[in-house]
């Protein structure tokens, strides 16, 4: 028979991603959320609670900060991290709105949603999969599609540019 050993900062952390409780944020809990990411090949994990966000992304630095009011416009960090050229060019940047893979036709061999020079107005540009969850990403402006910035199946970051459109 295995048995398995109970690791009890595991389960403070578990219980704070279901809601159930939010550890102090301490070494201890940030060690085991780098842990977790080595263990699953995850680039960032986040855990948010009563107002206070826990962030672990691999090459970058951990920070422990107050959790945004709504009334912040997630656009704003959006275009603070694209490259400045992508953001000096005309039209409208669609970014991923989260980590996965992005595929730009509904299913292999199917053509893509868009090609460049389609005209958009709403609808689905791409899908991203994210944790078997397949989220169809729309069209943020109307116009044609001028780039396309990724190739199907790749993985894409959380605002990482997909398309631009004019």
């Amino acid at each position: 028979m295995t048995h398995k050993k109970e690791n009890p900062l595991r389960n403070r952390i578990a219980k704070a991603i279901t809601g159930e409780s939010m550890p102090d944020i301490d070494a201890d809990v940030i060690r085991e959320l780098a842990k977790l990411l080595e263990e699953t090949g995850l680039s960032e994990l986040e855990i948010e609670q009563g107002g206070v966000r826990v962030r672990v992304a691999r090459g970058t630095t951990v920070m422990a900060t107050a959790a945004p009011t709504p009334a912040q416009a997630p656009a704003a960090s959006v275009h603070s991290e694209m490259k400045p050229e992508l953001a000096q060019r005309p039209g409208t940047v669609v970014t991923s709105p989260m980590v996965g893979t992005v595929y730009l036709s509904p299913q292999p061999g199917s053509p893509p949603f868009v090609k460049i020079g389609d005209s958009v107005t709403d609808g689905t540009l791409c899908i991203i999969e994210a944790m078997k969850t397949m989220n169809p990403v729309p069209s943020s402006a109307a116009g044609r599609v001028a780039e396309i910035f990724v190739v199907d199946g790749q993985p894409v970051e959380f605002g990482q540019p997909l398309m631009r459109i004019e």
